[in-house]
């Protein structure tokens, strides 16, 4: 049963009278990121914007991209002369911030050696972007909004990166990272420029994530006429497709985007619910030592892992899959960084708890393989029958998914025996019982307390070194 969608009144977006415009500017201010962030000083004191999630790699059951039967929209045409200093070209050129009556604030950053880019993460980047989206921001090559930045698609770039200049089709990938088209993550740019012709064709959008598994469409945030727009849009755009670059910007830092789906879609089977910043999933308490998993978003390369291979992509692969399931793949519970059968073993476990047989399920982890696990997409490794005893007589972790509300499973009961076992079962008034339910969260919490965790590693919910402990 879908979940019902509650919406707030907002006055039609294209009414023109007095009242909607200042209702358009209201709810601009109201989602004003913090000042720290680079946000408008106009918006101190309003509250903080609501963290965007966009699609990132959502993966939908069905076939088809929705966006196949929309028309093709005429872009605006790329900011940027053909010389960086001519203050007569109609497309403007880099330039500072203007100030609210129109006034440079400050002077541009060298061509080619931009200066220090602040920090952002990709929630801020993409609510920077709903900014113009709400306020319908109008396009031009020549006026500035009220932050200071010029109304174009590269001005449009400009803001939600927080640069400290206005820049242009021709100097963004300055700031940035050329990337593949298989990394793209919200945040990142699509950028053609022209340099023969700036007028003809460049263009610049922000990447907000895949609208399909097929990843011929994908959400993009742009800057043209008549207003700022969000649209399901053909890789890499609607014209001069094969000379949209992807390209990542060199301040971005954070995590991932949680994925929400541009339309409705069944719900995977077993997903991980994506977590708030500062928390954790449950059963995902992080080990006792070492970095969490989650640090590396990027995949790092397959000649990283193998045989002969030590770094620590290796440990941060093993302490990912123990997480998803593959505990009894390691008798000691710790990942190291050299390369064993245990970590070949433990993803091929992985690759075929997804579906995936021949090439597909070899035990080296590949682009697809990091991103389900960074992501905490996909399937677990699914447990052993009755949660059997794996290396070293410890019982096997069968995963975070069997511990959630209405859930059964044998390993339910096996942990609440294990409880009563090692004296923490006084929340029982009957059972153990094989249905996950709150009387077990309180046994595991307390359990979980008693071995000094606090916060989101005394949840309730057993992890990988909750159930090492338990079982040991």
């Amino acid at each position: 049963m879908p979940m019902p969608a509650f919406e707030e009144y907002e006055p039609a977006g294209d009414c023109v009278c007095r009242g909607c415009a200042q209702s358009r500017r209201a709810l601009a201010r109201a989602r004003a990121v913090p000042l720290r962030d680079g946000g408008h000083p106009a918006a101190h004191g309003a509250r903080r914007a609501l963290v965007l999630a966009t699609a990132a790699g959502v993966v939908l059951t069905g076939g088809g991209a929705p966006a196949a039967a929309v028309t093709p929209p005429t872009p605006g045409p790329g900011p940027g002369p053909v010389a960086l200093d001519d203050p007569g070209s109609p497309q403007g050129g880099r330039t500072p911030l203007h100030g609210p009556k129109g006034s440079p604030v400050g002077k541009p950053g060298a061509p080619g050696r931009p200066a220090a880019v602040k920090r952002i993460e990709r929630a801020t980047i993409i609510n920077r972007a709903k900014l113009w989206l709400d306020a319908k921001v109008p396009y031009s090559m020549s006026e500035y909004w009220t932050d200071g930045y010029r109304q174009d698609c590269s001005g449009f770039v400009s803001m939600v990166w927080n640069l400290g200049t206005n820049e242009w089709t021709g100097s963004l990938d300055k700031f940035a990272t050329k990337i593949a088209k298989e990394e793209l993550l919200p945040g990142d740019m699509l950028l053609f420029h022209n340099p023969a012709d700036p007028n003809n064709g460049s263009h610049v959008v922000i990447f907000g994530g895949w609208v399909d598994e097929t990843r011929t469409h994908y959400v993009a945030y742009e800057q043209t006429r008549p207003t700022t727009r969000k649209l399901a849009t053909p890789y890499g755009y609607w014209t001069n497709a094969a000379k949209y670059v992807p390209y990542r910007f060199n301040g971005v830092t954070g995590g991932i985007v949680p994925p929400v789906p541009e339309v409705p879609v069944p719900v995977p089977p077993v997903p991980l619910v994506p977590q708030p910043p500062g928390t954790q999933p449950p059963g995902a308490e992080p080990p006792a030592s070492g970095p969490k998993p989650g640090d590396v978003t990027v995949f790092p390369g397959a000649d990283k892992f193998g045989p002969g291979a030590t770094n620590e992509h290796v440990a941060q692969l093993g302490r990912m899959l123990i997480e998803r399931g593959a505990y009894r793949f390691y008798p000691k519970g710790q990942a190291g960084r050299t390369w064993t059968d245990a970590h070949r073993l433990s993803t091929q476990a992985f690759q075929l708890a997804q579906g995936w047989r021949g090439a597909d399920a070899d035990g080296l982890p590949g682009a697809h393989t990091w991103r389900l696990l960074v992501e905490h997409q996909g399937r677990d490794i699914p447990p052993t029958v009755d949660a059997a005893p794996g290396p070293g007589g410890v019982r096997a972790y069968p995963g975070a998914a069997v511990f959630r509300p209405g859930r059964s499973h044998p390993a339910v009961a096996a942990l609440g025996r294990q409880l009563i076992k090692k004296g923490f079962g006084k929340h029982y008034t009957s059972g153990p019982g094989p249905r996950w339910s709150e009387t077990d969260r309180r046994n595991v919490e307390a359990f979980q307390r008693a071995q000094g965790w606090r916060g989101a590693s005394a949840n309730g919910y057993p992890g990988p070194e909750t159930w090492r402990r338990l079982f040991a």
